[in-house]
């Protein structure tokens, strides 16, 4: 689903314009980007979690020349779904 379909979704289902819908979904998105560029958590409950995770600077390989590079040490974005969300998708597939 890209976010043209879940603007069209969610127009349908609640009645609003489409380009209302985008520009609350546009806005909803860059929220979620500016709290995680100053290191915040976004918890939504039921739903998941974003978070940064420290990976750690290690030896990677080039896979084009097999030859040892350093990766240095980051921060990455992640996203882990709620207990109720994991159960209910189960639920569903079933």
């Amino acid at each position: 689903m890209t976010k043209a379909d879940l603007v069209k979704v969610i127009a349908k289902d609640t009645g609003l314009i489409r380009k209302d819908i985008a520009i609350v979904v546009d806005q909803f998105l860059s929220a979620v980007k500016d709290s995680m560029k100053n290191g915040s958590r976004i918890e939504i409950r039921g739903f998941g979690t974003f978070n940064l995770k420290q990976r750690k600077e290690r030896i990677g390989r080039n896979p084009k020349t097999g030859k040892k590079v350093p990766v240095p040490e980051r921060v990455v974005p992640t996203f882990k779904f709620s207990r109720a969300f994991k159960d209910e998708i189960a639920g569903a597939n079933k």
